[in-house]
């Protein structure tokens, strides 16, 4: 099949390396004219999927009308800050393409509207059942073509089957759901709570600490989702536990490495200012957090890990309040 990807990051890249490997044809879109032009030269991604060569095989184009050209289906992989702009740029191209399929592999959220990946789908392209990718799936490790588990989520039982069908291989296995709000929601907040797993690490605490963090994350991601309208046990499966637990616990997670700068003493500026890749959860924590408070859902880590982010509050400080709330039950 041809597939259009939309966007050049590690993981674009490594899911476009993941479909030619089963012997489809991805054509990758990048904005920067410049920067994809040197792709296609080097056959190299130096700033968001290093050390990785790329088969000429797979095309690449900054022109949106060439990226859907004959396109059976399109994989969604810019991050999430850009996802309504460059849905908009392409609505024509993707209408003019005949309106293929589409599965979003962007973990966020909208943070003007705090709309999930494929509300934005359908609204914007008019797409009535958008599927949702994701899953513990590091980019370099799946490019590099290391084992990968994830799960496909749509409302369609056929389209999720299609993207299943599409990305399975000998290295990668697809899982499908009916849950597409479950599998989002655990993408996007998995990010925050990974942030506070590298601080633990940042300030040099062990195991314990750590695990004890996962654990109460996971608590409320899947609080949290719950009451957002999400199946509690799409939590426990790969798109909930398992990217949390590869997110905080991978040396390669953005994520988890941003949090261990804080955690050091780093501010959040000096460390953005110095990245060329995303940490999408530095985005999601306000959103997550937002959305808690008109759910009436209790996210301490989270409130910690934004007052942390965007307030100036000291790592340290925010591990004491975290240990010093009041003692409960576990299932509370």
């Amino acid at each position: 099949m041809n597939v259009a990807f939309l966007g050049d990051g590690g993981w674009g890249t490594a899911l476009a390396l993941a479909l030619l490997r089963n012997g489809h044809a991805p054509r990758v879109w990048g904005p920067d004219k410049a920067y994809v032009a040197e792709i296609r030269r080097t056959r190299a991604n130096r700033k968001f999927l290093p050390g990785v060569e790329l088969p000429a095989a797979i095309e690449w184009t900054a022109e949106p009308d060439e990226a859907l050209a004959g396109a059976e289906a399109v994989v969604l992989a810019v991050p999430s800050r850009y996802v309504r702009a460059t849905l908009e740029q392409f609505a024509p191209a993707y209408r003019a393409a005949g309106a293929p399929p589409v599965v979003s592999a962007t973990k966020g959220f909208d943070e003007a509207t705090r709309e999930r990946m494929t509300e934005i789908l359908a609204e914007l392209w008019e797409t009535k059942t958008p599927a949702a990718l994701s899953g513990p799936s590091i980019a370099p490790e799946t490019a590099r073509g290391v084992p990968t588990a994830v799960t496909v989520a749509c409302a369609d039982a056929a389209v999720a089957q299609r993207f299943q069908d599409l990305f399975s291989g000998d290295v990668f296995r697809v899982y499908t759901s009916d849950d597409v709000r479950g599998v989002e929601l655990g993408g996007a907040l998995k990010n925050v709570i990974a942030l506070a797993a590298g601080v633990c690490d940042g300030l040099g605490f062990g195991q314990n600490a750590k695990a004890a963090l996962i654990t109460r994350g996971l608590a409320e991601m899947t609080r949290l989702g719950a009451a957002l309208g999400a199946h509690p046990q799409t939590f426990y499966g790969l798109s909930g536990v398992g990217d949390l637990m590869v997110t905080c616990m991978s040396s390669q997670s953005r994520n988890r490495t941003v949090g261990e700068r804080l955690g050091r003493g780093e501010s959040l500026a000096e460390i953005l200012a110095g990245m060329e890749q995303v940490a999408e959860g530095v985005w999601t924590c306000r959103t997550a957090l937002a959305l808690a408070r008109e759910a009436g859902v209790a996210v301490p880590v989270v409130e910690q890990v934004d007052a942390i982010l965007h307030r100036g509050k000291r790592p340290k400080d925010a591990v004491v309040e975290l240990m010093r709330r009041d003692p409960r039950a576990e299932r509370d």
